[in-house]
């Protein structure tokens, strides 16, 4: 673990991978509402935790450089269901991928319990972890100019809905017609870090096999 200095009143730790960096987080979130971690904010991000809002950050630092992390705790609030169908235009190329169907990525991708392990990208965009090693898929060579909305997708470890349309070059695999980020909800984004998600099937997937 090494703790980086950012400001005056800001502190980056970084770990060596993204489940420490879920530990730490989880961790770091469980002293804060206990009263023992004065800070602002603490966001997670795939290898790192951003303190922010630190009073002292020459003592915080040797506490932190001294910590042990506990495994990632199990979450006590309810499963985020996320309704998809298996038709993204990507989805042949990641079951050749996998060496599998299309109907077999459906079926794995649905029966994983995913864990938002940090957000970014665009509001509303969880990086998704859960399944494993041998379904990371690389990105796109060329990323896609526009990205619709409700697009479920796969790149590296992870997974992700795009909250809005945007430039993307992950592999999409399906849609889902859930908002994931509207500034008149409170809060805004559907999906936080550390929280549990399932892939729900509805309709038929596209090109099975």
């Amino acid at each position: 673990m090494r703790v980086l200095p950012v400001g005056a009143h800001a502190l980056l730790v970084e770990v060596s991978s993204g489940d420490e960096a879920q530990a730490l987080h989880a961790e770091l979130l469980r002293r804060r509402a206990e009263g023992s971690l004065p800070a602002g904010e603490i966001v997670p991000a795939a290898r790192t935790v951003l303190l922010d809002g630190v009073s002292d950050p020459v003592r915080l630092t040797a506490e932190l450089t001294a910590l042990a992390l506990p495994p990632v705790p199990e979450q006590a609030r309810e499963t985020v269901e996320i309704p998809v169908r298996y038709d993204g235009p990507d989805l042949a190329d990641v079951a050749a991928h996998w060496g599998v169907s299309a109907r077999e990525v459906a079926r794995v991708h649905a029966g994983t319990e995913f864990r938002v392990a940090f957000c970014g990208f665009a509001p509303g965009f969880g990086y998704l972890t859960g399944l494993p090693a041998r379904c990371d898929v690389p990105r796109r060579p060329t990323p896609r100019t526009a990205v619709p909305a409700g697009s479920v997708a796969l790149a590296g470890p992870y997974t992700g809905v795009y909250p809005r349309s945007s430039p993307g070059g992950w592999q999409l695999i399906g849609t889902t017609d859930l908002v994931l980020w509207d500034p008149a909800r409170a809060p805004a984004a559907l999906l936080s870090p550390g929280a549990r998600v399932r892939f729900v099937p509805v309709g038929a997937t596209g090109s099975a096999a």
